[in-house]
């Protein structure tokens, strides 16, 4: 079968411990990328000797270094600007894909051109506990496509999320939804996913396809805990969803209650802001205090017990 052409960007600062697993998951891929783009953000460590080593048997990866550090967002953006494909996957470096992630995913986007990515169910796996879950298992029993309606049907159930680190994104819909906006940090992908998303439906893959490995001082983590950058990211995350050009994926993001994720900081948002109170649904309120009390819950009990809930709510694959 011929697959859609795929770019594979991997933007990289300092992992030079992680690059060797990074790459070679995805250079055993099934279906290979038209070009594997490794963009090294001015790292100090020997990241550019490992990119090197492993590029001078494998010609499929091109490197482009970074005169001085861009940053996360700005980095991701570079590779796209760069990519050749007619679809796009975004690698983090210490992140892994597993056997199947492009094979199954580009055969599905070939057989729905029309829709703006295609995702799996998404594995996690925190490095500093060795807790282990997956996300997005309920969304679907088979290789689908979801428009968008059938998205807001599946997110008000509670059954639909897009697991970051499995998404092929249509290239041409990444850009018509701005690429990943800096100023989001944090969500900047999953502003992205979703207004194109809910523009143009998306394809899932109902398996564990793409490894997140949850670093203790990751980006994520880093602005999550630095309160006063986490709430200028939802102020930035809620004024980029009022603006006209997005309207139309917001009112679906509503319909669906899809905030609620953000957890206590968007609810404080949008009970302080009277210009975001369109988002306070009965559907939003239910998932987002439903969230919080999980995530607090996760804290506090302890890891055999955290398994068991993971297992009886479905944040487990069944073998």
């Amino acid at each position: 079968m011929k697959f859609p052409s795929l770019s594979v960007v991997v933007p990289n600062y300092n992992h030079a411990h992680y690059l060797p697993r990074c790459l070679q998951a995805i250079l055993r891929q099934s279906a290979q990328p038209t070009e594997i783009i490794v963009l090294d953000d001015a790292s100090t460590d020997k990241s550019v000797e490992v990119i090197e080593s492993i590029s001078r048997q494998r010609p499929l990866i091109r490197l482009h270094r970074n005169e001085r550090n861009l940053g996360v967002v700005a980095n991701i953006n570079r590779g796209i600007d760069l990519a050749r494909g007619d679809y796009v996957f975004s690698a983090a470096a210490d992140d892994e894909v597993m056997p199947g992630l492009f094979e199954k995913s580009l055969a599905l986007l070939a057989a729905y051109p029309q829709a703006a990515l295609s995702c799996t169910i998404g594995e996690y796996r925190e490095v500093a506990t060795g807790f282990q879950w997956h996300m997005g298992v309920a969304a679907v029993e088979r290789p689908s496509y979801l428009s968008p309606a059938q998205m807001v049907a599946a997110e008000r159930k509670g059954k639909f999320y897009i697991p970051p680190h499995s998404v092929i994104f249509k290239k041409s819909a990444l850009l018509e939804a701005g690429k990943y906006i800096p100023e989001l940090k944090y969500v900047c992908d999953w502003f992205a996913m979703y207004v194109a998303g809910y523009r143009h439906g998306i394809c899932f893959v109902p398996e564990p396809l793409a490894v997140f490995h949850v670093q203790p001082n990751s980006y994520y983590q880093r602005t999550r805990r630095d309160k006063i950058a986490n709430k200028q990211v939802i102020e930035q995350l809620l004024d980029q969803l009022s603006r006209p050009e997005y309207k139309d994926a917001a009112e679906l993001i509503c319909q669906g209650g899809a905030l609620y994720l953000l957890g206590w900081p968007v609810l404080k948002a949008l009970l302080i802001q009277p210009n975001y109170r369109w988002f306070l649904t009965p559907v939003f309120l239910r998932k987002n205090l439903w969230h919080i009390l999980k995530l607090e819950v996760k804290k506090l009990a302890p890891r055999f017990a955290a398994e068991w809930y993971s297992h009886l709510a479905g944040y487990k694959v069944r073998a």
